[in-house]
């Protein structure tokens, strides 16, 4: 017989480990620096092992980038879900919205962590290079994925309105961090840049 309640236990118990890994090297990174923080030292914070964190991440980076596949995930179901005549700037608008209920309602870290994290990212060297990286393949990827879903799109105009769309959000709460916003009020910038981008995405139907 399977102990269904045991695989839920274990399953929790690996998701409160996988964010104590998060939080402490967060805070670690906050407080070392990100390259003066060994991996020993995120695992004793968080209570484990070295070898636990492998488990988990496959490298410093890995633990600050958590959820970068999720977010890819969430944003190509968003587009095979569109509903008939959804104009493309809509849809795109609608990833936005999504990504941030998930990051307000089912984030696995606290909205401080969130915001931590996102100042960290703006202020090591090695981060802001993985950043850079991950977000140039992550808006090919999107950009892609949006041609495929509006053959009509030619490979610029789709480039275009993910860059426009995405970039706008991005750099809009980047410049309001530091300004002691809630999380609503952040989700509200977020909201903000990406309806008066989609005033200029309305050009693609």
């Amino acid at each position: 017989m399977v102990d269904n309640g045991g695989v839920g236990l274990r399953e929790r118990k690996k998701q409160r480990t996988r964010r104590a890994l998060i939080e402490a090297a967060l805070r670690l990174f906050d407080e070392k620096g990100f390259d003066e923080t060994t991996l020993a030292e995120i695992a004793a914070e968080a209570e484990v092992s070295t070898r636990t964190f492998f488990s988990y991440f496959a490298s410093k980076e890995d633990v600050v980038f958590y959820d970068s596949a999720r977010k890819m995930e969430l944003a190509i179901a968003s587009l095979a879900d569109r509903a008939p005549g959804e104009a493309p700037g809509d849809v795109l608008l609608r990833i936005v919205e999504d990504s941030l209920t998930w990051l307000t309602t089912y984030e696995e870290l606290a909205f401080e962590d969130a915001e931590l994290r996102m100042r960290l990212v703006l202020k090591e060297p090695t981060l802001q290079a993985r950043a850079l990286v991950m977000l140039l393949e992550s808006q090919t990827g999107l950009a892609r994925a949006l041609r495929e879903a509006y053959p009509e799109l030619d490979p610029v105009e789709a480039a275009a309105a993910v860059g426009a769309m995405f970039g706008a959000v991005k750099l809009a709460v980047v410049a309001v961090l530091g300004h002691d916003l809630s999380a609503e009020q952040l989700s509200s910038t977020a909201r903000r840049a990406a309806e008066l981008t989609l005033t200029g995405l309305r050009s693609l139907g």
